[in-house]
């Protein structure tokens, strides 16, 4: 199996997310929907941008640390708006209990996640019941048969562009990840470590969280496996190919 580059895979998932979603509405030209966007879901109740600059701040990250082609702005869309196979990775983010999905919002999360699409979940206050309470019934009504299991640190996630021993926040959280995989792909990942506190700068460039208990080193970990979870969605094909070890250790021996 051959390594694809990040750009060509990220246009390839993007090409047969859009061509997937000629039911709901007619295909469009590409344009800049080849390039990679962090795209929030936007739900009903509860609070569904508790860290409003996370996904711009991601993408801005991504495209400093890696060659993948990243439009600034970021979206939102609802689950059962057409817009969200415009591209392949869904930011699902919130800090408060929230509504139970419609039946075509649920459909939507089954097709994007049947034709390829890849979700990040990322609990805002992972020291409440809320979020977590309400992301596991949703899950469970979506995914009946596919609960999210544990995901062991050695995963190809920990190490698709940096080096990670287990995942990090804005607060040290649990020792693992969590995931719904189909095949040997995970599709859905959640994180209960407020990722998207760590990561969320305002414009003036001040972080608008503190990290605890790490500071800043704790931060850039986990501003590298945000990176890290970017570069998994979009390199399917990545897995555990041992091309890419070589690189790897290069990256290892030039220090964090």
């Amino acid at each position: 199996m051959r390594a694809f580059g990040v750009t060509e895979t990220a246009v390839t998932i993007a090409i047969g997310l859009v061509l997937a979603a000629v039911a709901p509405r007619a295909a469009r030209a590409l344009g800049e929907a080849t390039r990679f966007q962090v795209r929030a879901v936007a739900y009903e109740g509860g609070q569904a941008s508790p860290r409003p600059n996370a996904p711009r701040r991601l993408g801005w990250e991504v495209h400093k640390r890696t060659s993948v082609d990243v439009l600034r702005t970021p979206g939102s869309s609802r689950l059962d708006d057409a817009s969200i196979f415009d591209h392949p990775f869904l930011y699902w983010s919130g800090d408060a209990e929230f509504d139970e999905l419609s039946q075509s919002e649920l459909a939507g999360l089954r097709r994007f996640v049947r034709f390829g699409g890849f979700v990040l979940i990322d609990d805002a206050a992972p020291g409440t019941a809320g979020f977590d309470r309400s992301i596991r019934r949703e899950l469970g009504r979506a995914f009946p048969t596919r609960r999210l299991r544990e995901l062991p640190n050695t995963h190809t996630v920990f190490r698709s562009f940096y080096l990670l021993n287990r995942p990090e926040g804005r607060v040290r959280g649990p020792d693992h990840l969590e995931a719904i995989q189909l095949g040997d792909r995970v599709a859905v990942l959640y994180a209960r470590h407020d990722l998207g506190g760590a990561w969320a700068r305002d414009n003036l460039g001040t972080w608008e969280h503190p990290v605890t208990p790490g500071g800043d080193e704790q931060r850039e970990r986990a501003i590298r496996l945000g990176v890290n979870i970017v570069m998994y969605a979009l390199c399917l094909d990545y897995k555990d190919d041992q091309v890419h070890a070589p690189f790897i250790m290069r990256r290892r021996g030039g220090g964090p």
